[in-house]
């Protein structure tokens, strides 16, 4: 957990937990708020030696008292008898306030209502603020007429979509939240690449909360902070009741139709059902409520409220998210607009969100009691395998040429992902017969050949003196000439075996030091009678070398050469050549500089 708090008061809580009791929770905060005092009271003795005294005031804002208390005495006894009419529909309560104000304003001109319109609304809604605020500690009712413990009606229903893996709608008053489920492979999994957190999430959930269900015309431009927050609070509730092994990746989508308050908890309570829907095997159901607060005299006097309105949010004084299974707390989100809560507070707080939990637990599993044994019929199937370490480069092959044609051939998606076990396959198609047909195959390409197996192989390539056959997936070895037949042949031709052909091989032998394949056709076929295996030739014996020592000197060797002979002299061998052509003189230019001859050719006809 997360704590923010000052010395006195806790302010804030953020936190995810596996099924905590509120007992150890609350501990927890106390533990919390007892390391955060420590600093506290350096801040504060740091302060006091170097902040400063005294503080310039600033006030930026127009105020009117006479208006003031003018709105509250003309306003406030009818937007109390609103508060108190107790009426359930959002809109027709927001028009009867709205009736209120503008049936002061009705007393104004125009040009009065242009400098006095803004304060009048925002003195009105203190006035309104007040109302709600007084009926609930007074006279014990809610804005919708509940009391300070009951949960609005809650209706839900799975299978809503037909279309999606998992489906569910989950309405609660005037919330409602559609969610759907879509079950992936590895293959879907979300890259986080955050400045602290790095790797790869196979649970996400995305909240989108379109202007459509406040009643508002206006555009979607992207994701806010509102359904980020939303988003990993209902992802906090419902990733720890996520089998750490499942093989799937889970995507949860919530579209808030409607909102009336306790948005983020209608996505938690129809998330759940929509991933029982999907046949997720959630290890327990898990729902969320949101607790309220309305208080006064340094919170001596306060009601908790109970799965609060937006209105009640608004107003109020807490909005404390409480989600969990029956056996303990999952996430939690808290943040208040006074000065602090007491343990007290929290204490009972925390007490009444269990029994409003639990409430609501009973009424998701009126609507499923568990998830479905099986996945919807158009879902995908996905089947796990191990493989040694060593084979994941002949199931991936060269570029990925292996696992591709792997995938085309059986229509099957096909990911590997090596772990400390091993290489670890997924196979994942909506079809049964496709995911075996990839079995099949890569269980071929991880098996080990067997020395007397007979295999049905297919020509790869001829050569003189034999064919290469791949009798398995990736593994290749020669059929020499001499073990196609028992007859003999000389060529390759004679054989009649052509590239593409398929042949049946028995692996006779596997080389330890070379890893070859020593293969045989003819052994499966019947030996002639009367056949006799031809010996080989044995091969000559070579002598052996004289060695180097026994040969004789070089001097003795250099004397039973023929003698040269005799060179004449040099003059004479002169007189005996054949006489040296003359050369023609070169014409010399005007610089004196020779010119190589001028070759005339005569010119092509076109």
């Amino acid at each position: 957990i997360m704590v923010a708090a000052t010395i006195d008061n806790i302010m804030m809580v953020e936190g995810e937990m596996k099924e905590v009791s509120e007992a150890d929770l609350l501990q927890g905060l106390k533990v919390a708020h007892e390391a955060i005092k420590v600093h506290c009271q350096a801040q504060l003795e740091m302060m006091e030696e170097a902040g400063k005294t005294v503080k310039r005031e600033y006030c930026h804002e127009e105020n009117d008292e006479e208006l003031r208390k003018d709105v509250r005495e003309k306003t406030y006894d009818k937007a109390y008898a609103v508060a108190a009419s107790c009426n359930a529909d959002k809109h027709a309560r927001s028009d009867a306030f709205a009736a209120v104000v503008d049936e002061y304003k009705a007393n104004f001109t125009e040009e009065e209502l242009e400098t006095k319109g803004a304060l009048i609304d925002r003195y009105y809604h203190d006035v309104e603020k007040e109302a709600m605020r007084r009926c609930i500690l007074d006279e014990g009712k809610r804005l919708d007429g509940r009391k300070t413990t009951q949960i609005r009606p809650i209706w839900s229903e799975v299978g809503y979509l037909p279309g999606p893996h998992g489906s569910s709608i989950f309405t609660r008053g005037e919330t409602q939240s559609l969610c759907t489920v879509t079950l992936g492979t590895k293959l879907d999994e979300k890259i986080v690449d955050e400045a602290l957190i790095t790797g790869k999430e196979r649970f996400i959930l995305h909240y989108n909360f379109p202007p459509f269900s406040t009643g508002e015309a206006k555009a979607s431009r992207g994701v806010g902070r509102r359904e980020i927050g939303h988003g990993n609070l209902a992802l906090r509730a419902l990733k720890p009741m996520i089998p750490a092994d499942y093989p799937y990746v889970v995507r949860v989508v919530s579209d808030i139709l409607e909102s009336n308050g306790s948005s983020s908890m209608a996505t938690v309570c129809a998330g759940c059902l929509a991933l029982m829907d999907a046949g997720v095997p959630m290890k327990k159901p898990v729902s969320g409520i949101a607790m309220g607060l309305i208080s006064e005299n340094m919170g001596k006097n306060y009601a908790i409220l109970s799965d609060i309105l937006g209105d009640e949010d608004h107003l109020g004084d807490m909005d404390f998210k409480v989600t969990g299974t029956r056996d303990g707390i999952t996430a939690t989100q808290m943040d208040i607009k006074v000065e602090g809560l007491t343990y007290e507070i929290l204490e009972n707080a925390l007490r009444q969100a269990h029994e409003g939990r639990m409430y609501i637990l009973d009424r998701i599993q009126e609507t499923l009691p568990a998830p479905r044994p099986d996945l919807k019929p158009h879902a995908p199937r996905l089947v796990t395998m191990m493989i040694p370490k060593e084979l994941i480069g002949a199931v991936i092959g060269p570029g990925g040429k292996i696992i591709q044609g792997i995938q085309a051939e059986s229509g099957a998606t096909v990911s590997i992902e090596e772990v400390e076990e091993g290489g670890r396959i997924e196979v994942a198609a909506s079809c049964k017969d496709s995911i075996d047909k990839a079995l099949t195959m890569i269980k071929a390409i991880v098996a080990i050949p067997e020395v007397g197996e007979v295999y049905h192989s297919k020509v790869k390539s001829i050569m003189t003196y034999g064919c290469f056959v791949e009798f398995m997936p990736g593994k290749e070895g020669l059929l020499h000439i001499s073990e196609i037949d028992w007859r003999r042949f000389e060529t390759m031709e004679e054989t009649g075996i052509k590239e593409g052909d398929y042949i049946d091989v028995k692996l006779l032998e596997i080389d330890d030091k070379t890893g070859k394949f020593k293969l045989s056709a003819r052994v499966l076929k019947e030996k002639p009678e009367g056949y006799v295996e031809q010996e080989r030739r044995p091969r000559p014996e070579r002598g052996e070398r004289p060695e180097r020592g026994d040969r004789r000197d070089r001097n003795e060797r250099r004397d039973e050469r023929r003698p040269r002979p005799e060179r004449g002299d040099r003059n004479e061998r002169r007189d005996e050549r054949r006489p040296r052509p003359e050369r023609h003189d070169n014409v010399e230019n005007k610089d004196n500089n020779p010119q190589p001859p001028v070759i005339e050719e005569p010119l092509s006809e076109f």
